[in-house]
């Protein structure tokens, strides 16, 4: 006889939930912070409405950078406002025009906005093409600095490994077996 409760059902059902969020949770974290690091990416925080309804305020957009050439109509891309200016805008591309000397140059919108960007983009100020987004994560993006975000990820990454490994041997240390304990025999 055992002196330990059975969770049964429920607890098995309590066990794969509390795995699946912290598998959940680091795959985010990876595709988040360390998928634009290894890929040469860059996370930029949408802080406008005016790429709704697809890429709402909080969404963290990474963008890959594209040679120029790659960029086609309905992209979505990442432009410095003015050149050598850390401001940019992430804006969908409506048109692509050049000049009479050849130059390129990409008309852009808002997706939630009515006209066209009154200034047409040239290659050197994008950025980048989008690769994907996350929803809400450009919030987190934005309260840390890329060092603190470096740190922070790095405890949550080890604090979650460590509450996966208690849990392991937890659930592990259930199952064992118990062993009846022999008698012993004490000779006076």
């Amino acid at each position: 006889m055992t002196d330990r409760p059975h969770g049964g059902l429920l607890g098995w059902f309590g066990q794969v939930l509390a795995w699946l969020v912290i598998l959940g949770v680091a795959l985010v974290l990876t595709v988040a912070v360390l998928g634009p690091r290894l890929s040469g990416a860059t996370p930029y925080t949408v802080l406008t409405g005016s790429m709704r309804p697809t890429y709402p305020p909080g969404t963290l957009v990474v963008v890959k950078p594209v040679d120029p050439d790659q960029i086609r109509i309905g992209d979505v891309i990442t432009y410095q406002l003015e050149s050598s200016k850390p401001a940019v805008a992430t804006h969908r591309v409506i048109e692509i025009t050049h000049n009479l000397a050849g130059e390129t140059r990409f008309t852009t919108k808002g997706d939630a906005n009515e006209s066209a960007d009154a200034d047409p983009v040239r290659p050197v100020q994008v950025r980048g093409k989008l690769w994907y987004s996350a929803p809400y994560l450009g919030y987190a993006n934005n309260v840390v600095s890329a060092s603190q975000r470096h740190w922070a990820v790095l405890i949550v990454a080890l604090g979650l490994i460590g509450y996966a490994a208690a849990m392991f041997v937890a659930a592990f240390g259930e199952r064992r077996p118990h062993r009846p304990r022999r008698a012993r025999h004490v000779m006076t």
